[in-house]
Formats: C-alpha cells, structure tokens, sequence
C-alpha cells in the first residue's frame, strides 16, 4: 500500500450540519482514503467489495462528507447508465455472447453445448458442467453491467477448459481485463445481499485519473 495514505471505513459523523456516509444507497461500504500526497484531486473506484473514495488530506470533515457523498452519486449514476443483459435475451443470444468471448479470450477453445438463465441458483452466480459443456448464469446478473456477467460468463467458459480453480485456470482469465474488478464488485452485491439490501452496486472500472474530481472545478 502506498505511503501517505491511511486507508478506514468512514463512519457516520455530524460536524456543522454535515455527515460523512458510511455506506453507498445500496448498502455498500464505504472506503475513505486520506492522501497527503493527493492535493488537487479526488476519485472514486469499487475496489474488495467497497466504494472507495481518496481524497486530499488537507480536506475538512465538512469538504469529506460533500465529496463522497457528490462521489458515491457519481458511481450509482453510471450503474444506472450502463447497458445491462435484456433479461428476455433469450440463449441464443446468451450463446452468441459465449461465442463472443470465447474466441476473444481464449482462442475460441471453450465450446459450450448450451448457456442458459437460471433462477435456482442461490449461492453461485454460475455454474458449468464440463462432461456436458453446459453453463447455467443466475439471473440475478441481470440487473448488474455487462462487464460484470461477461467476467461471470467468461470464468464458466473457462471452467469446460478447465474444471478447477487451478493456477492453470486463473491463467485463463488473466487476458480479461476486469476480471479483478468484478470480482470485487461481486463480492460487495453478495455483501448486500446477504444483508437483505439491494445487490446493484455503483460501477467504477477501476480508473484513476481519468475519472477524478477536481474540487472546486
């Protein structure tokens, strides 16, 4: 972890009328990141399953609470934006989509029989039968963003290739660039599921300057 960056979950605190959030409107948390070496900039990125917001060390209590909140509003509109999978798709699109990824990621070897929407899968987000080249998505990836059910959908393809999550199979997905990012955004919609909130998360692709803030801007 870089120096000069102290890292804590914000909590909810009053100072001259104002309140740092400690979790986003979907109920994830959420990461303050003071930096003295941060001076001009903020920005925001879903990273381990939070929200999490660096910020200029110098800031005030009242300037942190303004910019996570303006932040964190920020990363729930571009979820709000983002194309998501037409739940009434259908496989055959589902399957052209597999295809897709498939000959982009790993040169066209996985070759599933058929991909399909479930709504019985509770505790996996998919699930692959490599005897029958099957893959089964649950259909609460239906409300995340597409680079999020590509990564779900592409960690399945490369389960017919290989069946465990060995270092072999890890290696299939490295040419994905988002696979840690979904991971993480995975992990956060699980955490507010398992709490019986709201699954959507706001999305950040894990871009840093490009997607900062400049106070007073």
């Amino acid at each position: 972890m870089p120096s000069g960056e102290s890292p804590r979950l914000s909590r909810h605190r009053q100072s001259a009328g104002t309140a740092v959030p400690s979790v986003t409107n979907s109920g994830i948390p959420i990461e303050v990141r003071r930096s003295a070496k941060r001076r001009r900039t903020v920005n925001a990125a879903f990273r381990d399953g939070k929200a999490v917001i660096s910020i200029p060390g110098h800031f005030t209590t009242a300037q942190e609470a303004e910019w996570v909140q303006r932040m964190v509003a920020r990363l729930e509109q571009r979820t709000a934006q983002t194309k998501r999978p037409d739940p009434k798709a259908g496989t055959d699109e589902l399957a052209g989509r597999a295809a897709e990824l498939s000959r982009q990621y790993l040169g066209g070897a996985a070759r599933p029989v058929s991909v399909r929407w479930v709504s019985n899968q509770n505790s996996r987000w998919g699930s692959a039968t490599p005897a029958r080249g099957t893959i089964r998505l649950s259909d609460k990836l239906q409300g995340m963003p597409g680079w999020v059910v590509d990564y779900v959908l592409l960690h399945e393809l490369a389960h017919l290739i290989e069946a465990s999550h060995s270092a072999a199979f890890w290696r299939l997905l490295d040419a994905y660039p988002q696979t840690e990012t979904a991971k993480a955004y995975l992990q956060g919609a699980a955490f507010a599921s398992a709490r019986g909130l709201d699954g959507a998360m706001g999305e950040d692709q894990g871009a840093d300057d490009p997607d900062a803030e400049r106070p007073g801007s």
